[in-house]
């Protein structure tokens, strides 16, 4: 069901806003590439595709356009995401998450998550 993978981001994204002092800004970024790659997979099923299991955000997007739907510029920004699903999970290897590429995370999995949560909306 399209709407429980929707469902499911928007508790990712719940848990990427949750600021806690003992909480590793790469595991909010964690969340976030993961609520963008539910809602992606929720949209691939609305479409009568079934998802591939995979992080690759970027393979998502290409098969959503491959079934015709056009994703805007803005919400094809979220590949860079792709970084957080894998890399991040673990310590070293990788410059530590500031603020602002958190806040820039939040937002780029933010209005995937929203474009997603419209397209469903929408009669077919």
């Amino acid at each position: 069901d399209p709407r429980e993978w929707l469902r499911r981001a928007f508790s990712n994204l719940a848990q990427a806003r949750r600021r806690d002092p003992a909480v590793c800004l790469e595991d909010l970024c964690f969340q976030a590439q993961q609520a963008a790659e539910k809602a992606l997979k929720g949209r691939l099923l609305a479409m009568g595709i079934d998802p591939p299991h995979t992080h690759d955000l970027n393979l998502l997007l290409r098969l959503i356009e491959k079934a015709g739907d056009r994703v805007p510029d803005d919400v094809r920004r979220v590949v860079r995401l792709k970084d957080y699903a894998v890399e991040t999970r673990y310590p070293g290897g990788f410059e530590p998450v500031d603020e602002e590429e958190y806040r820039e995370s939040l937002g780029m999995a933010t209005r995937c998550v929203e474009w997603v949560q419209m397209r469903l909306a929408e009669p077919r």
